[in-house]
């Protein structure tokens, strides 16, 4: 039978990123079981591993700025908690902008975005 990993064998710049993205995995979840919407596992998925990585990149980043531990980790969950909605903003960002470039190439007219035109100064 093979011995278990010893975790001293891992680098600690390995083992710091996995316990961030655990960090941000768990945040997320519990976040989501907090809440009484309901929602599809893909979506609760896609929310989870956005966390997570948002979380592993946040723990490398926050390293040499934070000493304390505990502030770090408390940092990394809140980056975590928010991320699902960065990353909803970002992406209807680039679906608008894909589809005002593609209305621009098909020679359609752009939709209006509801606000009224200014009148030119004369």
């Amino acid at each position: 039978m093979s011995a278990p990993v010893d975790p001293e064998s891992i680098p600690k710049e390995l083992r710091d990123g996995v316990l961030a993205s655990v960090i941000g995995a768990f945040s997320m979840a519990a976040r989501l079981m907090l809440s009484e919407e309901k929602h599809t596992w893909g979506w609760v998925a896609r929310r989870v591993l956005v966390a997570s990585l948002v979380a592993c990149m946040a723990g490398y980043v926050l390293a040499d700025y934070i000493a304390s531990p505990g502030l770090r980790m408390g940092a990394i969950g809140a980056l975590s908690y928010a991320s699902p909605e960065v990353l909803d903003a970002l992406l209807r960002a680039v679906k608008n902008r894909a589809n005002r470039e593609a209305d621009r190439i098909a020679g359609g007219k752009p939709k209006s975005n509801g606000k009224a035109k200014r009148a030119k100064r004369k």
